[in-house]
């Protein structure tokens, strides 16, 4: 399993015009056709992006592949970040990237500005992530491409509430379009991606993670900052038998004695909530304890309960 770090210490570099290279093990790249861009490159995924008076124009940080393999052979993705976006007009938050052999260009999108993409009949749904996205293909003919000037399709995954943070369970949107007939190809990139239309904005991620490999919906993720919600399926997870299910919800399940999900947790300041949700498949009751450095906080004990702890 790789996992791409999360903070390394770096100075800021801020570029204005088209440029893509690597950063903190990190893609980045500025595109945009015309316009006033700027794009702030901090440490690991993360970045800021301010943009006016444009066409189209993208940023994003994320992982470039070499085009030799299928998601399936890549294994196992996902994208654990939060932003503060702030679009004035036409823009998206997306996870964002290409295939080859067919050329595909892929949105999974989590916020929006003043439209929602892309203006088209829905395929389906997939309800994953605590969300439920609408599922879109549409085409472009003789539009810019990663190879030039193409006709090719795009595939979109549109979430129907808005949220600027979480998990983005990036391969069980490609297995549920592939489900539906939507051919994916050999990975190009995954990035965590700002976009804007005509329009102008600004946004600043604020974490950024990628995790390649590992069971789906899971990897470790790196300490979160305060305010940041983590849900446990982007847990570490221990014991013999935990493992995600997406079955009668998207989560984690706990089989056995010992088996655990944990995170790290900053307590410097603010106030703290952590709540549970719990279901059994039979008639056998369960416990479930919080505990903070080793000191437990609350219990849930019953087959389907609410455990909260605010402190």
């Amino acid at each position: 399993m790789l996992t791409l770090p999360a903070v390394t210490a770096q100075a800021a570099t801020t570029i204005t015009s088209n440029q893509s290279g690597t950063q903190d093990g990190y893609y980045y790249e500025l595109w945009k056709d015309s316009g006033t861009t700027s794009m702030t490159l901090n440490s690991g995924g993360t970045f800021s992006a301010q943009w006016s008076n444009i066409g189209n124009g993208l940023f994003r940080k994320g992982k470039k592949f070499d085009e030799t393999q299928t998601h399936q052979q890549i294994g196992n993705i996902s994208v654990n970040y939060s932003a503060n976006y702030q679009p004035n007009g036409n823009s998206y938050l997306c996870v964002y990237g290409w295939t080859v052999d067919p050329l595909v260009e892929y949105y999974i999108v989590d916020s929006w500005g003043s439209w929602r993409p892309p203006g088209a009949t829905s395929k389906g749904t997939i309800t994953v992530d605590g969300g439920t996205y609408d599922i879109y293909e549409t085409i472009r003919v003789d539009q810019p491409s990663i190879k030039g000037t193409a006709t090719f399709k795009q595939y979109w995954s549109v979430r129907t509430s808005k949220r600027t943070s979480g998990t983005i369970s990036v391969s069980e949107h490609f297995k549920k379009w592939e489900s539906l007939g939507m051919t994916m190809g050999k990975m190009y990139e995954v990035s965590l991606t700002v976009e804007g239309y005509q329009s102008s904005g600004s946004a600043t991620v604020t974490s950024n993670t990628i995790t390649i490999g590992g069971s789906s919906g899971g990897g470790t993720t790196p300490p979160p900052s305060t305010g940041t919600k983590v849900e446990a399926e982007s847990m570490t997870k221990g014991g013999q038998y935990t493992g995600n299910i997406s079955s009668p919800f998207n989560g984690v399940a706990l089989y056995a004695n010992n088996d655990l999900v944990k995170y790290t947790q900053n307590f410097s300041s603010g106030t703290h909530s952590f709540s549970l949700r719990g279901a059994s498949n039979n008639s056998n009751m369960a416990r479930v304890d919080l505990k903070i450095g080793g000191v437990t906080k609350g219990t849930s004990i019953s087959a389907g309960a609410i455990l909260r702890s605010i402190l």
